[in-house]
């Protein structure tokens, strides 16, 4: 296509979204005007099912659950007065207790006043507050934020050797939805513990986000934990950044929150337009549907070009990924759908793995994420005419003609500036196109049977651990393999017990391992 031909086609293609000051360039996907005319009975589904879920539909029938994280933005829309509220109140709560955070009413008791975050989560419960902080929070924050998002022992330690003695002033916030999730419960026992060891009251650092009535919620007020902050049933980990999840975190870091959610709010209402050339998210999901052919047989390269916007592809990684991961469809059908997203940042890429994205297998499709304005405050001239927010957009726009020529599609969202309001935007623009997508190809975005079989799984593991040391324990001289599996009860889970022992012999568990360790059949356990 001739560069005239492809101007018309951007003319024709380009969404604007004047009042947050957002495009939406999809004229580098190569799509056909037939697939447009093909796809509208399946629109027309899609955006009834969204209409259905705004409204309160069961949306997760594993768990019985409405999915309404919408509401969050725009409590009006909520099906019930009682919802409503639930929404309302918390927020309330959040900017209450952030003001005496950041003013030093609510101090702790061996310090003037907070000086850090220790947020423990997992999953959504970490990625978007993750994501949020690195986007929008100053470069000298009223609190610095610290993550634990794994049961690494070593990455535990590590943030809590940052911290340091900065240890009595860190406020501690802890995230589970049902108080039950191994990772963040086992981070909070970790640092529970590191305060222990500095004679430090761990409960007046401590703030618990989880549902009311969870083991978490019960612990909290039990211990007499600072502040006890709910999660809504309807709101999963994944779409929780703009609740209790990730709103707590970015207000106590100054993050004008209430604009988050205004720019989510606006964007909500954009994508409720039923005419899908006029609606971004939809264009999103009839890009996505047409470059993998409904299957997810190209993956989704999210390219930010703004240092700021580094964590979107690892936040919509899950998002993205987890909604639309599916072995089944709604009909019970195995069709293995789903989108693989990865992503770093420009112009590193140009650096990196663009070589391999223009000339390696052409198994993807690209999203550009440009921002505008370059910094706050004018630029040097690098030569002359030139500074380097210049450079970034010519990277930004080379790279994107580079792949085009080579066959390479790709799409381009540009904001005006990186600011609560564009980043809510973001979010809700992305949960938008996974719910319309999932409709598309007949999915279920909003349950993850295969999350909870790997926690199945895990816990399995555990238990065998603890029969393994009792059959050790008991047993009077060195024991193979096979037979000390068989005594565990797991006699067909040889190579498993082989695992758990090596583990625990590296961690000095009372373990010790004799032979060959090229050759694991013949190796003997025994106590020591």
């Amino acid at each position: 296509m001739d560069t005239s031909a492809l101007w018309q086609r951007y003319q024709t293609w380009l969404y604007y979204h004047e009042g947050l000051e957002m495009y939406l360039d999809v004229s580098r996907m190569r799509f056909e005007p037939e697939q447009i005319e093909s796809l509208k009975p399946k629109f027309d589904k899609a955006f009834k099912d969204m209409e259905e879920l705004e409204r309160g539909a069961i949306a997760n029938p594993d768990e019985n659950r409405m999915v309404g994280h919408y509401w969050l933005r725009d409590p009006d829309l909520a099906p019930s007065e009682e919802i409503k509220q639930e929404i309302l109140q918390p927020l309330t709560q959040i900017e209450t207790f952030a003001q005496k955070i950041l003013a030093g009413t609510l101090k702790p008791p061996q310090a003037a006043k907070f000086t850090d975050i220790l947020s423990i989560g997992i999953g959504g419960s970490a990625l978007g507050p993750q994501f949020v902080a690195q986007a929008l929070a100053s470069d000298f924050p009223p609190l610095e934020i610290h993550f634990i998002d794994n049961s690494d022992p070593a990455g535990i330690d590590s943030v809590l050797a940052r911290i340091g003695n900065r240890l009595k002033s860190t406020l501690v916030i802890v995230i589970s939805k049902s108080g039950s999730t191994p990772e963040p419960r086992n981070g909070m026992q970790e640092v529970k513990h590191a305060y222990e060891r500095q004679g430090l009251n761990f409960a007046r650092h401590a703030v618990a986000t989880t549902m009311p009535g969870s083991k978490l919620d019960r612990q909290a007020k039990t211990e007499g934990w600072l502040e006890v902050f709910p999660m809504q049933d309807w709101v999963g980990g994944r779409t929780s950044e703009m609740s209790s999840v990730g709103l707590l975190p970015a207000a106590l870091q100054g993050i004008d929150i209430r604009a988050m959610l205004a720019g989510a709010k606006e964007m909500d209402a954009a994508t409720r337009i039923r005419d899908f050339k006029n609606n971004p998210a939809a264009l999103l999901a009839f890009c996505w549907y047409c470059a993998g052919n409904g299957k997810g047989t190209k993956d989704m390269v999210i390219l930010p070009y703004k240092d700021s916007l580094l964590l979107f592809s690892r936040y919509l990684q899950q998002l993205v990924m987890e909604s639309l991961g599916k072995e089944k469809d709604l009909d019970g059908n195995v069709v293995n759908q789903g989108i693989a997203v990865y992503g770093n940042k420009g112009s590193t890429d140009q650096h990196a793995y663009v070589q391999q994205l223009r000339e390696g297998i052409a198994n993807f499709f690209a999203t550009f994420i440009e921002v505008l304005e370059d910094r706050q405050g004018t630029s040097i001239e690098l030569e002359p005419g030139i500074t380097s927010g210049d450079y970034l957009s010519g990277f930004l726009q080379g790279t994107r003609q580079a792949l085009y020529e080579n066959h390479r599609d790709s799409i381009t969202i540009t904001i005006p500036q990186v600011n609560p309001r564009t980043v809510g935007a973001l979010i809700a623009l992305y949960e938008r196109a996974v719910g319309l997508y999932a409709s598309l190809v007949n999915i279920n975005a909003y349950h993850q049977p295969g999350v909870e079989a790997g926690k199945k799984a895990a816990a399995s593991i555990l238990e065998l651990q603890k029969q393994v040391m009792e059959a050790i324990a008991s047993a009077k001289e060195p024991i193979d393999l096979a037979t000390l599996a068989q005594q565990a009860g797991a006699s067909k889970q040889v190579e498993a017990v082989y695992k758990i022992v090596r583990h625990l012999e590296a961690n000095n568990r009372g373990i010790v391992i004799q032979g060959d360790r090229a050759k694991p059949s013949n190796l003997k356990v025994t106590a020591g």
